[in-house]
């Protein structure tokens, strides 16, 4: 495609241009489906299934940790 804003600015002006955004810590797969039309992607698989929920003293650990690093709760 290259660097031309030009180039840039009229591929986000088409609808039928969207963008996926997959924001994680985790492995991810994406699920890529081809018809008579063309291909698409059908999702994004996020990781892995939950190893455990968390205690009442595993909720109070973390945010004790966010506290001790800044991050406001």
């Amino acid at each position: 495609m290259g660097s031309d804003p030009k180039q840039s600015s009229a591929i986000k002006a088409v609808p039928e241009v969207c963008h996926i955004i997959c924001a994680s810590a985790n492995l991810v797969q994406v699920i890529i489906a081809e018809s008579d039309q063309g291909r698409g992607i059908l999702g994004v698989i996020d990781g892995y299934s939950p190893k455990g929920i968390e205690s009442e003293a595993d909720i109070e650990d973390r945010k004790t940790f966010l506290r001790t690093i800044g991050y406001k709760l």
